[in-house]
């Protein structure tokens, strides 16, 4: 029999207070605030969030760093960027995302290669600026055809107080104003990586937007229908499956943040007549600031799955002339078939099944719709580093009851599934191998299991197999925990 919506809120109430109770009481109070129902009506999910995380939990967050390195910068595939600091960093954020890319690695591409300042004792004690000044001499020999750098602080930078910038604007005149762009992401700054992406922002802010010669490229042409790409890294091949779309609408792509996308095109984007935007966390801050300096509008769309798909192609149409509103419902109806053939081939096996979700960005809200369109329900979701706007965005998308969590903890989050017993989870590289273990199916949604792209409606095929493949395994009735034998 199926739990009503009463039956399931104090269901989940009863499992909140029973994971607090494992914890001394000054922890239970802290973490209570991150754990929550939502309740049809309310403005937001009802939790604390963007808060420093307890120590000895064992987060699932990362750092300034990573969120700058790993998300803003790293995907731009023509420039060089130096993990700053000893090696470890760099060597764990090395090509781990697959931002996919168009180009020659190690010619005019760089994306998945690693450059580090491999940080030693003595660099600790004296400063690493003169080994900067060299490692930019040496990138520029060895690697001519790059179109610019930009070094992504670590740990020590800050602690030491190298002067990155000073370093920065040296080499920059030297190279006849090659663009260098220094980026103070110390993982020890903010509370989890969203600050990274923050200060990702600014450094194109004031290094990038505010250094450029708008005579630069005179050869640049602009047309009514300019539209940029914010917020998306091609993990899989995402960007590509969007851009698809967003070209068969009459618009126009000059550029693509920053997932196979260039400096060029983040010097061009000040000329789109819209910005439209997928990761509201990771670029929501540029967005902004472009709007109000530069007076380009902005959206956010959602590309994963048919229903929301359609919405957010609307959406974007509704900012142009009554040329792309036609143009934009004939790709609705181009695609609406062959979305009815995936959903017909795979909903008969997925309908009713419940998924659990843990991501960061947008993928806890913004994948819901695809799921739904198979058929299933989400019963329980929540964000790595999110800020309370996602979750006041969360509540379009989720229904009432559904369980909210964020920042979870390890134990938070077992225990929440060995209750709830989902039919699937899609959380990330650092849970994978638990729930594996414990037999529930599990999804990799930060980078698609190594799958992709997600995104647009070549993805959601991709993305309706992928669950289906996941659940239906039979692999999950013949596993048991080793800790339960």
């Amino acid at each position: 029999m199926t739990a009503t919506v009463e039956e399931r809120k104090a269901a989940n109430k009863a499992l909140i207070e029973e994971v607090l109770k494992a914890y001394p009481e000054k922890m239970a109070k802290r973490r209570a605030k991150h754990l929550n129902l939502y309740e049809e009506g309310k403005p937001d999910c009802g939790v604390k969030s963007n808060i420093k995380s307890l120590p000895g939990v064992m987060t699932i967050r990362g750092c300034a760093y990573a969120g700058s390195k790993g998300v803003v910068w790293g995907p731009i595939k023509d420039m060089v960027h130096i993990s700053h600091g000893p090696v470890g960093c760099g060597q764990y954020s090395w090509a781990a995302r697959r931002n996919y890319y168009i180009g020659q690695t190690g010619v005019d591409s760089f994306v998945t290669m690693q450059f580090t300042s491999d940080f030693q004792e003595k660099d600790i004690v004296f400063g690493g600026d003169k080994k900067l000044d060299k490692i930019i001499d040496e990138i520029q020999e060895l690697f001519p055809l790059n179109k610019g750098i930009s070094i992504q602080s670590e740990c020590p930078i800050g602690l030491i107080g190298d002067d990155i910038e000073a370093v920065s604007k040296k080499k920059s005149k030297e190279y006849e104003g090659k663009t260098i762009v220094p980026v103070r992401c110390e993982g020890f700054r903010g509370v989890s990586q969203s600050l990274g992406h923050h200060l990702a922002n600014d450094a194109i802010r004031d290094w990038v937007f505010d250094k450029t010669d708008p005579n630069k490229r005179p050869d640049f042409v602009s047309t009514p229908y300019d539209v940029a790409i914010i917020g998306d890294y091609n993990i899989g091949g995402d960007a590509w499956s969007s851009r698809i779309l967003l070209e068969e609408m009459g618009l126009r792509v000059i550029a693509q943040w920053s997932g196979d996308g260039t400096i060029a095109e983040l010097e061009n984007t000040p000329k789109a007549k819209l910005n439209v935007l997928h990761c509201y966390r990771s670029m929501n801050y540029i967005s902004r600031h472009m709007e109000e300096k530069y007076g380009i509008p902005w959206c956010e769309y959602n590309f994963f799955g048919p229903t929301q798909i359609e919405k957010s192609l609307r959406e974007i149409a509704s900012h142009f002339d009554d040329a792309i509103k036609a143009k934009t419902e004939a790709v609705i109806a181009k695609y609406k078939p062959l979305m009815q053939a995936v959903i017909d081939k795979y909903k008969p096996r997925l309908q009713g099944k419940k998924v659990m979700l843990y991501v960061g960005g947008l993928r806890p809200r913004h994948v819901i719709g695809a799921y739904e369109d198979l058929g299933m329900e989400v019963v329980g979701t929540g964000y790595e580093f999110g800020h309370n706007d996602d979750y006041q965005r969360t509540t379009h998308y989720i229904k009432d009851s559904t369980l909210i969590y964020d920042d979870v903890t390890g134990y938070e989050f077992e225990h929440f599934v060995d209750k709830v017993k989902p039919d699937l989870i899609g959380s990330g590289i650092k849970e994978k191998y638990v729930f594996q273990k414990m037999g529930v199916p599990f999804r990799q949604m930060h980078s698609w299991d190594y799958s992709g792209p997600y995104h647009g409606y070549d993805g959601f095929a991709i993305f309706a197999r992928d669950m289906d493949m996941a659940i239906s395994s039979p692999i999950w009735s013949l596993t048991k925990a080793p800790w339960k034998n």
